[in-house]
């Protein structure tokens, strides 16, 4: 009878085995969340003028103008 270390070592090289495959489109797929997040944070450090004395951008003008009502069903 196999025991507890036993039955995870063959799980674990079933899993390594069958995942063999879509490793490097997980590893591609991790590298490009990673990328994403950093430009993200960037963008995030490049908006908020108070952090780290980044350029003050001026806020959004408003172009008032007149409204229209949907009709709806």
């Amino acid at each position: 009878m196999l025991g507890i270390g036993e039955l995870t070592l063959v799980l674990l090289v079933i899993v390594v085995v069958l995942s063999i495959k879509r490793l490097p489109d997980l590893v591609r797929s991790a590298g490009k969340a990673a990328r994403i997040l950093k430009s993200e944070k960037r963008a995030l450090k490049d908006q908020d003028p108070d952090a780290d004395g980044g350029p003050h951008r001026p806020s959004p003008r408003v172009i008032r103008g007149e409204t229209a009502e949907r009709d709806t069903p």
